[in-house]
Parts: structure tokens; C-alpha cells; sequence
């Protein structure tokens, strides 16, 4: 059923890596005032001990399990290179909608701290 020459374990690891450093690199943009304590100097924590970790497991384990479906799906019934690209375009939009839902999350969260 898959080709002997492929690469998914290396593919599965990049894709984790790439959505890990995504996902930290939004979390990192949008934490920053409420780990400084932007509002009355109060700091929170739970961004970092909460929704940190959250993110760096979640995104990651998410956008692999739609490329491994993605995958699985197309199974045996694509030829191996179109198979490759859908699987790293549905990756690619399920990390893309992972991001930007979690930019909303920590945008949301952090208004809910700032006075009015």
C-alpha cells in the first residue's frame, strides 16, 4: 500500500516541528502584555503554564492527525506525488485555521484583562 521510499516518519517530524514553532511564535506575540502585566501590573500566569502548553501539544497533534487522515484517505487510490501535495496542503490550511484560532483565543483573553 505505501511506497517503500517514503519519507513519512521525516515528513510527520518536520510538519510537528514547524506547527510546534507556529504555534509558540503565536503565543509569544500575544502573551507578551499579560505575562508583563499590562493591566495594574497584574500578571497572568496561566498563559504560560495553561495555554502554552495547550498550544505546543495541541497544533502540532492536530495538524498531524489531518495529514495522516489526509493520507489514509487517499490511500492507495492516488498516485504517490498528488497524494504528497494534497497531504501537505490540507496540513497547511489545518495550520493555518489552528494559528489564527489561536491568535483569536489569546486576543480575546487578553481583552477580557485590559480596562475599557
Amino acid at each position: 500500500m505505501e511506497d517503500s521510499a517514503d519519507n513519512t516518519p521525516a515528513t510527520g517530524c518536520l510538519i510537528a516541528f514547524v506547527a510546534a514553532a507556529t504555534a509558540f511564535g503565536v503565543w509569544l506575540r500575544t502573551a507578551r502584555p499579560g505575562l508583563r502585566g499590562a493591566f495594574e501590573g497584574q500578571r497572568d500566569w496561566t498563559l504560560l503554564y495553561l495555554d502554552l502548553p495547550c498550544m505546543l501539544i495541541g497544533v502540532p497533534a492536530i495538524t498531524l492527525l489531518v495529514w495522516a487522515s489526509t493520507r489514509r484517505a487517499l490511500g492507495a487510490r492516488v498516485a504517490r506525488t498528488p497524494r504528497t501535495l494534497l497531504s501537505a496542503v490540507t496540513a497547511t490550511a489545518a495550520l493555518l485555521l489552528l494559528a489564527w484560532l489561536c491568535l483569536i483565543w489569546l486576543d480575546t483573553r487578553l481583552d477580557w484583562l485590559s480596562p475599557e
